[in-house]
């Protein structure tokens, strides 16, 4: 991977999510029962991230617990899983595609440059970690490699909850375009 193109991403995956949330807005067509399936699938996402959320301390301990021993970014794919849902909920099959897009190109160089700074952090500590526990798509055996349990304190120190106000405020969006429509 190209270090000047993974850097592009770290720094451009924000303001393109937020593009790609309003291309979102404008074009999808929410029906009632598609947008109770995306919703309850985006709200899997959300939980997913809670969850690693609560077990993170950033850049001060290796995170290898929780759902850390499944898979090394369970934020990612929490937001990935969030993102499925928002795409089902939105009713139009491009926006799943946009998403795809979205990772594959932005967010998936982040992976990695993050794992390699993970890597020059905590050395043969990650080194075994990565040797353990999948890049993304979560092993559905536990790494049993111990480490942090959820706190609630880390998860409000991670600022998680903006992630649960998204949602809350990305439905409600929905909803009022739905009853609009």
């Amino acid at each position: 991977m190209d270090k000047n193109y993974a850097a592009w991403a770290a720094r451009w995956r924000v303001p393109a999510g937020f593009l790609l949330a309003v291309a979102y807005i404008v074009l999808c067509r929410p029906q009632r029962g598609i947008l109770i399936a995306g919703a309850a699938v985006a709200m899997v996402g959300l939980f997913i991230r809670a969850y690693a959320a609560g077990c993170l301390n950033k850049n001060a301990a290796l995170a290898t617990g929780g759902p850390y021993a499944r898979t090394r970014n369970p934020l990612y794919f929490g937001s990935f899983i969030m993102g499925a849902g928002f795409a089902v909920a939105g009713g139009v099959w491009y926006l799943g595609l946009a998403l795809l897009g979205l990772f594959i190109l932005i967010y998936w160089p982040v992976m990695r440059r993050e794992g390699k700074f993970l890597r020059s952090e905590f050395g043969e500590d990650y080194t075994r970690y990565a040797a353990a526990v999948p890049f993304f798509f979560p092993a559905v055996r536990s790494g049993n490699l111990g480490g942090e349990s959820f706190r609630w304190d880390q998860y409000f120190k991670n600022r998680e909850y903006r992630a649960a106000l998204g949602y809350a405020a990305a439905i409600a969006v929905l909803a009022a375009k739905m009853l609009l429509a």
